[in-house]
């Protein structure tokens, strides 16, 4: 490749994702890792939401989530998933992007439950009262559940649901923008092939 390329995008995709995740933090960037996860339905209906990156461990990016949710259902019978960071204005330019796509496994419940339990007490008790994506009839009924998740568990440590748990994602292919002056943005993607992590510059 290019001296061009290589003074934008590094030759490592984890390497660079964790050189911009750094700076957006530095940055003081409201929820620097806040990323839309879409997923997809059985009637091929893509569906996005903003979850919170919770680690990068051996190169998974790692989340957590109600399992029985729509996003849980749709990763169990379709384990494949796009994510997407987006730091406005990081950096001398007009800001960021990452996308990644990959594929999805399911955490250990040792790893869930170790995360669980950094968890506020009020979110853990969340985690029991709300049954996520489900239809609700109304906000007392899901407050309701709250108080009692609360006397369940007092004067004890809350303990976690068993359809509550982490996700990671290992990715197959990273695409990284960079926003420029009359939209000519800089864009480079980074597909795995044998192993090998292959970079190309990509048209605006």
């Amino acid at each position: 490749m290019g001296t061009d390329l290589d003074k934008l995008f590094s030759k490592d995709p984890y390497a660079l994702f964790q050189t911009w995740f750094k700076e957006a933090v530095n940055a003081k960037l409201p929820e620097p890792n806040a990323m839309v996860l879409s997923t997809i339905s059985d009637s091929g209906r893509p569906n996005s939401r903003v979850v919170l990156l919770k680690g990068v461990t051996n190169n998974q990016f790692q989340f957590f989530t109600n399992l029985h949710s729509q996003k849980g259902h749709e990763i169990e019978k379709n384990p494949q998933a796009c994510l997407l960071f987006f730091w406005p204005t990081l950096g001398h330019s007009l800001g960021r992007q990452v996308r990644i796509d990959g594929s999805v496994i399911k955490l250990s419940d040792e790893e869930s439950d170790a995360y669980f339990a950094t968890r506020a007490r009020d979110s853990q008790l969340g985690a029991w009262a709300s049954h996520q994506s489900e239809v609700l009839d109304s906000r007392d009924t899901l407050e309701k559940r709250f108080h009692q998740a609360k006397e369940r568990f007092e004067g004890q440590a809350v303990t976690r649901p068993p359809h509550w748990g982490g996700l990671a994602l290992i990715p197959e292919r990273f695409e990284f923008w960079i926003g420029q002056d009359n939209r000519l943005h800089d864009r480079c993607r980074y597909t795995l092939n044998l192993g090998v992590w292959a970079r190309q510059r990509l048209n605006p």
